[in-house]
């Protein structure tokens, strides 16, 4: 999966939040939009999409939607 194909992914996980809002760089939690609810639904995305298991605190470790797609890359 590339990282466009990520954050497209990551994105759909918001049913607020325009698509435009998602980019490489983006710092998601700063989004009005972020929750502890949408925590556990990036991870289960990345779990059922990657079959990769992260945790919260892996999600508190990075910034921006690249770094996670790089972390989740790297497991």
């Amino acid at each position: 999966m590339t990282l466009n194909e990520f954050i497209k992914k990551f994105a759909e996980e918001f049913d607020e939040t325009p698509m435009s809002d998602f980019t490489a760089d983006t710092r998601y939690r700063q989004l009005d939009e972020w929750s502890s609810l949408s925590g556990l639904s990036i991870i289960s995305m990345i779990d059922e999409e990657f079959d990769k298991q992260i945790t919260g605190a892996d999600l508190r470790s990075v910034l921006t939607i690249e770094e996670l797609y790089n972390l989740v890359k790297s497991k």
